[in-house]
């Protein structure tokens, strides 16, 4: 390897480069550049001609090439390219591919060389042109770790619509069946970017990934990444959580034989259900046949594919679903949705909608905290049919009351507060000496210190949930997509109104304590 000798001027301009390539002051540099020593580098032979940038990691102190005068190089301003201007050589000269590196170091331009073009400009004599000589590197990002999921993970969807506007009823499912050793999930491991850089030797770093814990969940085993059903059964994503559960079936119907149905999981029955049965499921229940007068509790949703009649009640912290809900009582944590609703009272702290072929609500009342959809609401005997929706009339007295349960709490919370100090300050200043009353008052108001608190709570929570609902129904509304007969009763919030004459098409809101209903238009 040779060692190369640097004039004064080559010297000064090979500071000036470094200053460039490492962001330092030219004087900084200067300081620098003197503990150090020149290094040699190796002759490079020929390189073929690519159409991709080579990174150059190490260079020898470059020498100044004496390039003809009108040679210049121009760096764009973000830093990834650089483009050489090279003016034609002196008569008698010859420029080698090394001049145009030691001119691109002498300026700054340490990385990113592309080789071809400067190979070509040697070879080809390309002069009185910018030709591109150096790009630099974009970050490329990675990828965070990841489960692939190999059934669908988002809750089963509620009944299917037809193209004529009927709704298959008979279409719900609330099941995704695995067999134990199933290949459930996948789980891809985060894959690292790469840093970038630019021309001047600038660099940008990729961002970090990260891997996620191992899933976990019920039912599942995990191998190399790759998770497998432990037992049959239905399979669901809470919570990033893979759970697979037990499904109580039963082929026939339920009748008094049978009697009464718990089970924590899901409850699905392929056949009827008589009345006078109770089935309390922790997860959700499915009724493929008719049911009766009979008592449905799920932690889940309700799906009854030909519907409920007779007096019957159901209750589901989720969604019902039915063809009919007839002379029932329903009280739904989600939406209520069916066919026809006869004579029942609804209530759903999301939706009632009525949707189908006939989509009518007649007779009974229906509530919803944020809308009601129908497509008939009454009928020509004039029925007389409830429609709420919004906040319960009651709501606002209760909020008020509830408002000032929690002022009178918080004012004998203080009193009694101050009374305790006086006395622990009294305590302290005796010590030993403090009275036996003294002694048994502090017990006693510290049990009754403790009795507010949880009073305080109970009733900030109930003015909290009373808050919420109000703000939730706020912009609640009465939709009627169809014929809305005499005597049907729209109450929003704290307002209602009796409708003394048909109509069709309407929607109803409330403004400013004002039932306003408007003409749907269809174009």
């Amino acid at each position: 390897m040779a060692e190369v000798n640097l004039s004064s001027e080559q010297l000064e301009k090979l500071k000036a480069a470094m200053a460039r390539a490492k962001g330092l002051s030219p004087q900084t540099a200067g300081q620098a550049a003197a503990l150090q020593q020149p290094a040699a580098r190796e002759a490079k032979g020929p390189e073929p001609a690519a159409e991709t940038a080579v990174t150059v990691e190490t260079r020898k102190p470059p020498i100044d090439p004496k390039l003809a005068e009108g040679t210049y190089l121009r760096i764009g301003e973000d830093e990834m390219a650089a483009w050489l201007y090279l003016a034609p050589p002196a008569e008698g000269q010859v420029y080698a591919k090394r001049d145009l590196e030691n001119y691109l170091e002498l300026h700054g331009v340490v990385k990113g060389y592309h080789s071809s073009n400067l190979s070509a400009m040697i070879k080809k004599k390309v002069y009185d042109r910018e030709i591109l000589v150096a790009r630099g590197a974009e970050k490329k990002p990675g990828t965070d770790g990841y489960f692939e999921y190999l059934f669908a993970p988002e809750e089963h969807a509620g009944p299917k619509v037809n193209e004529d506007g009927s709704v298959d009823y008979s279409s719900m499912s609330a099941l995704q069946n695995v067999h134990k050793g199933d290949k459930v999930a996948i789980y891809h491991y985060a894959v690292q970017g790469e840093d970038g850089y630019t021309v001047l030797g600038g660099e940008m770093k990729a961002d970090p990934v990260r891997d996620l814990p191992p899933m976990r969940g019920k039912g599942i085993t995990r191998e190399n990444g790759v998770y497998y059903a432990q037992s049959d059964g239905k399979i669901e994503v809470k919570d990033g959580k893979i759970d697979i559960q037990n499904v109580h079936e039963i082929m026939g119907d339920v009748d008094a034989i049978i009697g009464k149905i718990e089970f924590f999981g899901d409850v699905i029955i392929n056949g009827n259900v008589e009345g006078g049965i109770v089935i309390r499921a922790g997860r959700n229940i499915e009724v493929h046949g008719t049911t009766g007068a009979a008592s449905l509790f799920a932690g889940g949703d309700v799906m009854l594919t030909r519907g409920i009649q007779g007096g019957g009640k159901i209750s589901a912290r989720g969604n019902v679903f039915a063809e009919f809900i007839e002379n029932t009582t329903v009280d739904a944590g989600g939406l209520v949705q069916a066919n026809v609703i006869l004579n029942a009272k609804v209530t759903a702290k999301n939706q009632v909608i009525a949707t189908g072929r006939r989509g009518a609500i007649i007779g009974g009342y229906a509530h919803a905290l944020k809308s009601i959809e129908v497509l008939t609401a009454g009928n020509d005997v004039e029925l007389k049919t409830v429609l709420h929706c919004g906040y319960e009339p009651g709501s606002f007295d209760k909020l008020l009351e509830a408002r000032r349960k929690e002022t009178e709490i918080r004012e004998k919370l203080s009193k009694l507060v101050d009374t305790m100090t006086e006395a622990l300050r009294e305590k302290r200043m005796r010590g030993a000496a403090t009275s036996r009353n003294t002694e048994a008052s502090l017990l006693e108001w510290n049990h009754l210190k403790d009795e507010y608190f949880a009073e305080l709570d109970k009733v900030g929570k109930e003015r909290e949930e009373l808050e919420t609902t109000m703000e939730e129904g706020r912009d609640s509304y009465i939709k009627v997509d169809g014929n809305i007969y005499r005597n049907v009763v729209i109450g929003i919030n704290a307002e209602q109104m009796t409708l003394d004459r048909s109509t069709s098409f309407m929607k109803y809101a409330a403004d400013k304590g004002i039932i306003e209903g408007t003409v749907i238009v269809h174009n």
